[in-house]
Order: structure tokens, then sequence, then C-alpha cells
């Protein structure tokens, strides 16, 4: 579900982020990332409830969160992991371990559709494409690795995550602050 409805908002998203200069998206997008990593801080204590399921009553936030951090996703041009995990966190209760799982298939929808509203436009380099995929992959693995090893403290995962977003957030700041 969570997936689906992103598809929606990253089709949307993709589509007005065609028209912004890239520049200003990568500032925006740093913004961005410090807000998402400080509520990766403040929640990092949460360790969430393990029989966390998808059910009736939380469908409506499920699509409400798909949708909302699809729409950033398409917009930033991004797979939007850094937003899904957090989404999911909120919109299901799930346990960190599980959304960082869960959320690889809304990653990989929400690219897929962002990069085909790209590829409609000829804004691919595939070149480029095909080293970060295999990159992506690599680091996939080793990631996931990494990931099951912090599961026992979600803390120190959360800490993890919070502190590369930040670390890659005042990185892309500095990078594009004459962008405005």
């Amino acid at each position: 579900m969570y997936a689906a409805a992103g598809v929606t908002g990253a089709w949307f998203g993709s589509s007005l982020g065609k028209i912004v200069d890239g520049q200003r998206l990568l500032f925006l997008f740093a913004l961005v990332m410090i807000v998402i990593g400080g509520v990766m801080l403040r929640r990092r204590k949460d360790a969430g409830e393990p029989a966390a399921e998808c059910t009736v009553e939380k469908a409506p936030k499920v699509l409400s969160y798909g949708l909302v951090t699809g729409g950033f996703s398409g917009f930033f041009g991004i797979g939007g992991g850094f937003l899904i995990v957090p989404g999911l966190l909120r919109s299901t209760g799930m346990p960190m371990l599980n959304a960082v799982g869960t959320s690889l298939v809304a990653v990989t929808a929400f690219g897929l559709t962002t990069a085909l509203n790209y590829a409609s436009s000829s804004l691919i380099d595939e070149g480029l494409a095909a080293a970060f995929i295999g990159g992506g992959v690599a680091g996939s693995a080793l990631g996931a690795r990494a990931a099951r090893r912090l599961a026992k403290d979600t803390g120190r995962l959360a800490i993890l995550f919070a502190t590369i977003v930040f670390g890659v957030a005042i990185y892309m700041l500095a990078r594009t602050a004459n962008a405005w």
C-alpha cells in the first residue's frame, strides 16, 4: 500500500522537480535531510512493535505517508529511503530494522517511477545510472549486514542513520549555498 500510493506521488513530484533548478533542488533536499535526521534522533528509543501489521485501521495513514514520501522522492529525484523509513515507522509502528527492509520495496517503486518520468524527457545518463545501480547493489549487501549487527540496539542504529543524514546534508548545504 505504501509503495502503491508513493508511485502516484513520485510521478507528480518528479514532474514538478524537472522544472526546478538542480542546485536549488539539492539545497532544499539538504534542508529536508536535516529535519528527517532530527526526527530520527528524537524517536531513537522507540523500539517499535515487532508484530506491527498494516491493518484496515492503519491504511489511511499508510497511504497518506506513502503519497507524501513518494512526492518528495520524485521531486528530489531520489529513491527516498531516508524519507520512507521514518514514514513507515510513524504510519505502522514497526521496528526500525523492519522499516529499513520494507523501505527497499518502496524505494524501488519510487525510483523506477521517477526514472521513467525523467527518461521520458531524455534527462538520464545511462552510463552513470548503471554505475550507480551497481554501486547501490554492492552497498545494499554491505549495509544489510551492518544493519543486522546494529539491530539489537535500535538507538545506535537511529543515531548512525541520523549522523549519516546530517553529514550528507551539511556537505550539500555547503556545496549549494549559492543556489539562492
